[in-house]
């Protein structure tokens, strides 16, 4: 196929340019009904560009076949025998791929660092789900994605299990062994699912993580608008082999997908496609290595441990990690990562991809350069001489929380799971106060976020050491967005006879 065609792309020019008058939705109509002062915020651009993928950019039977040419071109680009876009983000993406793997009431071997959207999929669809543990580091407090032989352990108890699924790479770049838990998968017949959100970037650098296709995985979900140059939303699903059949996917997708999907959104993920086809190589050459001077200069920062492969991969570690993650170890100053990404934004105006009880981690792409970087360590070195003070307290309390995050030990945080999460989610429900919730099944998720992995999910039973870790962490600045009192002051839970 010709890589250097973007059909999407072509066809809204040529969309254009044919001066049709559309009678169908968007309502907007290319613009014209749009409020002044929303246009001078967004732009004309956008309007005019918001347009039907059928009955606008193609006729009413998509017999130019225009989205499925720009699909077709992203299979061939990243070595996926198909490819799907999906423009309601990765959380719809996963969804679909877990309901063509399994249906209600049959086994799933799930990595319990899983996103939320994994957990919402198990809750509408009734999966039950074996759950791997991670690879815990006690001494960072951090999971890295599980191994391969805890995916051997689990199927040899559960022999019946449909399928896997892994997150790799974290959110804090850490990756699983994929070509182990691949073929611990297809000895026996089943396909993987990786859910590789934080990966969209992998198949165009030798130097980066291996892509999952390349690894042997049967589906793969990758989050373009993340470390890509996708809208927010944008998403594909690559597939391979014969385990899951391309139909079936399609379907569960047209299941949960909209019937609206954004042109806007499509037709950025096919300029990107081409973008890192023609110039893919060339820009992470660069990326890599401004992420390594970056790294570099952040470690000569007294205070600030810059996570590597020294610390993050080997035995009962990760397998690889991404360097274009920049996870920063603060805890020698006892201030949160919640505290410190919170003033960084509002003294630097900068945001951090993520902050936890000891970390902050910046996410670096393609499209940062020098300036960008300097912006960066600037702010990090203003930090750094705020914590040096010996007066604190008086010129930044709202970097000292007076009580530290109550991390439980690793074996602590592990919850049994009591029920399925769709029977937890939908059963009857009470809220109690969070004192109270001590040996309680909780009734829904309590995630901090980000990065959006829940600490418990429906159906699992609650621990004093899980329920105080959540308090102390809110106190710290934890946001735990998805519960029915985000304060976590009280928790819902299933209702007891």
């Amino acid at each position: 196929m010709d890589q250097s065609k973007a059909p999407v792309l072509e066809a809204l020019a040529a969309y254009h340019a044919d001066g049709q008058t559309p009678f169908t939705p968007p309502g907007h109509k290319q613009g014209r009904g749009v409020d002044p002062r929303v246009r001078a915020v967004l732009g004309d651009a956008v309007f005019r560009s918001d347009e039907l993928a059928t009955s606008g950019l193609d006729d009413r039977t998509s017999s130019h076949a225009v989205v499925e040419e720009a699909q077709a071109l992203m299979a061939q680009a990243v070595g996926a025998e198909h490819a799907f876009f999906s423009t309601c983000g990765s959380s719809l993406s996963v969804k679909s791929a877990m309901l063509s793997a399994a249906g209600p009431h049959e086994k799933l071997l799930v990595g319990r660092d899983a996103h939320k959207s994994v957990v919402s999929g198990l809750v509408l669809s009734g999966i039950r789900p074996v759950w791997v543990d991670p690879q815990w580091d006690a001494e960072r407090h951090l999971a890295h994605p599980p191994s391969a032989e805890a995916f051997e352990a689990a199927f040899a108890e559960h022999p019946d299990a449909r399928r896997a699924l892994v997150t790799t790479p974290t959110p804090y770049g850490t990756c699983s062994d994929l070509a182990a838990i691949a073929d611990t998968c297809h000895r026996r017949g089943r396909p993987l699912i990786v859910d590789e959100a934080w990966g969209a970037h992998l198949p165009f650098h030798p130097d980066l993580p291996t892509w999952d296709m390349d690894a042997g995985a049967d589906i793969c979900v990758t989050s373009v608008h993340k470390m890509g140059s996708g809208l927010e939303q944008s998403s594909v699903f690559h597939l391979q082999g014969d385990l899951i059949m391309p139909e079936v996917l399609r379907s569960r997708e047209d299941l949960l997908g909209t019937t609206s999907p954004s042109v806007l959104v499509y037709a950025a993920l096919d300029g990107w496609r081409r973008q890192m086809v023609e110039h893919g190589k060339a820009l992470y050459d660069d990326a890599l290595a401004l992420a390594h001077d970056v790294r570099g200069r952040i470690a000569r920062i007294d205070g600030m441990r810059v996570h590597g492969r020294e610390d993050f991969c080997g035995p009962g570690k990760a397998a690889d990690t991404d360097p274009l993650q920049i996870v920063i170890d603060i805890s020698a100053w006892n201030v949160t990562g919640y505290r410190a990404a919170d003033w960084l934004r509002e003294h630097h105006r900068i945001n951090l991809h993520l902050g936890d009880h000891r970390r902050i981690s910046a996410q670096l792409t393609h499209a940062d350069d020098p300036t960008t970087t300097e912006i960066l360590l600037t702010a990090l070195t203003a930090l750094t001489a705020l914590t040096a003070l010996t007066d604190l307290a008086a010129h930044a309390p709202q970097l000292r929380t007076g009580r530290p995050v109550e991390v439980p030990s690793p074996s602590r945080l592990r919850l049994e799971q009591a029920a399925l999460p769709r029977d937890a989610f939908f059963g009857p429900t009470e809220q109690v106060p969070w004192e109270k919730a001590d040996g309680r099944i909780a009734a829904e998720m309590l995630t901090p976020y980000p990065p959006g992995i829940p600490e418990a999910l429906p159906g699992e039973r609650l621990t004093a050491e899980v329920l105080r870790y959540l308090r102390s962490g809110i106190d710290a600045g934890m946001v735990v967005p998805d519960a029915v009192d985000t304060d976590v002051t009280s928790v819902r839970v299933l209702r007891e006879e």
